[in-house]
């Protein structure tokens, strides 16, 4: 018998150490992988969203502690300890009125206060803010579309396809301190649209238009990532928020309802060529080809491809996943529309190969990774491109790819 209890002393302190050991891995990991983190909430939605947390994690704590603290002393103190045991079985409650009706109206009562809690936040977090900034989010596979509501100076008239309206992709940029409303759909299956910190999740179904909004406290890089299964690349499908402040979001704004520009260079000319004949039937470069694309649609399961009129404004590419441009220095911080390197001394730039780090707009050009795309799109990202579902390899020569990136380069 005394085998047996040392055997059972045993099993009870490898259990807690593994129950120890678990929770402290899982503690650490949220408080260290900030990336896309919901503790550092960046804007007044995810602060709202943190101010429930917060309460009902504690309640949750100390009943679970409480809980289980019971359910430990219990399983020591009136377990099997042989035949000379002479611990008493427990007191039985049963029948005890007042007890059962207690045991009953606590737990009630702790689920009416999140309740009521979790009411006031909904409430919060989708309540509609005056003069906010209207954008439409739409989900494919595997990238985002977005489309800024221009009209009224600004102000929007609850469409997205007037003439001022801006569609860009990849990258949603917004004005520091201004609240954004955005309209979440999708063009092919359902996705999840995720900024943690600067609010929760929304699903992009198709066919329906979900409200939600965002606001940045301050400029910075927000990174996001789509949460619902949507095929191939469902893990490569990020998205990222640029915040700026207003008056850099009013220059951006303006530069992106420009049309393309006409190049210059010999190269760069023959780029505009060559888009024409192999990519203007999927992409769009504004002034270039949209009666082309209005008249034929891409045959796309989206029926839509990443614009490229302004491709250069924006730091990454490919569903955020890599790098256009150089990103800022480390010890330089988040600092998205501020040049903090030159092409004099790409050696003060961040590393482009480091995904984890967004290319900054403003930084110099990094081609490996587009020229890459060019020459085999679908060994950097799967896809599926027979099923008409991301980009195919078009089988460019070094010289065609040469001179696209001349092109596209001129696409500020």
């Amino acid at each position: 018998m005394r085998a047996r209890s040392i055997i059972g002393k045993i099993m009870i302190g490898v259990s807690l150490a593994i129950f120890v050991v678990l929770w402290a891995s899982m503690a650490l990991t949220a408080f260290t992988d900030t990336e896309l983190t919901t503790l550092d909430p960046r804007g007044p939605s995810a602060r709202s969203i943190q101010d429930l947390v917060g309460p009902v994690f504690i309640i949750a704590g100390v009943v679970f502690v409480a809980v289980l603290g019971v359910v430990f002393w219990a399983s020591v103190h009136y377990r099997d300890k042989g035949e000379d045991d002479e611990t008493p079985i427990p007191k039985q409650l049963h029948g005890k009125t007042a007890l059962e009706i207690g045991w009953t109206i606590a737990p009630a009562a702790i689920l009416a206060v999140v309740a009521v809690l979790t009411v006031f936040t909904i409430v919060d977090l989708n309540e509609e803010e005056p003069n906010a900034l209207k954008v439409e989010v739409s989900g494919q596979q595997w990238w985002w579309a977005y489309r800024y509501d221009m009209s009224n100076d600004g102000a929007g008239n609850g469409r997205f396809d007037d003439p001022e309206d801006i569609v860009t992709a990849t990258e949603l940029v917004v004005p520091v301190g201004r609240s954004v409303d955005l309209t979440v759909t999708s063009n092919d299956v359902i996705h999840s649209f995720w900024i943690p910190a600067l609010n929760g999740k929304r699903d992009a179904v198709p066919g329906l238009l979900s409200d939600w909004k965002l606001e940045a406290d301050a400029p910075g890089v927000f990174r996001g990532q789509c949460t619902e299964y949507c095929g191939l690349s469902h893990a490569n499908m990020r998205m990222l928020v640029r915040a700026v402040e207003p008056d850099a979001f009013d220059a951006w704004a303006a530069g992106q309802q420009q049309t393309a520009p006409e190049p210059t260079t010999e190269l760069a000319q023959e780029g505009k060529s060559q888009f024409e004949n192999i990519c203007a039937g999927c992409h769009l470069i504004n002034g270039v080809n949209n009666e082309q694309l209005a008249e034929s649609p891409p045959s796309l399961v989206a029926g839509i491809a990443p614009d490229l009129t302004h491709l250069m404004s924006r730091g990454t590419f490919a569903g955020s996943i890599y790098n256009l441009h150089y990103p800022n220095p480390p010890e330089a911080g988040d600092q998205p529309f501020g040049a903090t390197c030159s092409a004099d001394d790409l050696s003060a730039c961040g590393d482009p190969t480091d995904v984890a780090e967004a290319g900054n707009p403003d930084n110099p050009f990094y081609p490996s990774d587009l020229e890459a795309w060019l020459r085999d799109a679908p060994s950097m990202k799967p896809m599926a491109p027979d099923d008409n579902r991301g980009m195919p390899n078009l089988g460019l020569t070094e010289d065609q790819i040469d001179a696209l990136i001349a092109y596209l380069t001129t696409l500020q």
